[in-house]
């Protein structure tokens, strides 16, 4: 998957005739969601990925907004509208990405995964605040088809192996 400044179905195209399987799009759909539309229509649901930066906001009826700018600037919509609507018109999958956990190591936004989960059937890639194992157990427990970490397999905090194998002997099925 490869995503970045993705705004037209001719952007996509050219993506795909490189190589990518899947294509991620954030700003474009905010500035323009018929794109969605656009895309699935003469590619497919399976090849669009929903890049979604949120935090928690409360002004937003849900408490969680969606944002751009790496997280510091809000886009004044509520993430679930937004997550609802963006399945509605056709993204595959929602990359899910907790700008208030990122890079914690704390924990993945459980909360945030849950309420996006409960509004979307779509695969949601949980992403944002992987610290342990048991970290990755419980987004999956509350809804995340997918996680997503960097800095603790890139620094050694923790192995993939074990990660697996965390989930696994909680009862998920891991390739």
């Amino acid at each position: 998957g490869v995503g970045g400044g993705v705004r037209s179905v001719d952007d996509v195209d050219q993506l795909l005739r490189c190589g990518a399987d899947k294509v991620g799009i954030n700003t474009g759909a905010l500035a323009r969601p018929t794109v969605i539309d656009e895309i699935r229509e003469r590619f497919g649901r399976q090849v669009l990925i929903l890049s979604l930066d949120a935090r928690r906001d409360p002004a937003m009826p849900s408490g969680f907004g969606v944002t751009t700018h790496g997280g510091t600037k809000s886009a004044g919509i509520d993430l679930l509208t937004w997550a609802r609507d963006a399945a509605r018109r056709g993204v595959g999958e929602i990359l899910l990405n907790s700008m208030d956990a990122d890079g914690t190591k704390d924990g993945f936004d459980i909360e945030m995964i849950k309420a996006v989960r409960d509004v979307v059937t779509c695969p949601i890639i949980a992403s944002g605040g992987a610290g342990t194992v048991e970290h990755f157990v419980d987004a999956a427990r509350a809804g995340a088809d997918a996680v997503l970490a960097a800095s603790v397999f890139h620094f050694g905090t923790l192995r993939i192996a074990d990660v697996k194998e965390g989930l696994r002997s909680a009862g998920f099925e891991v390739r």
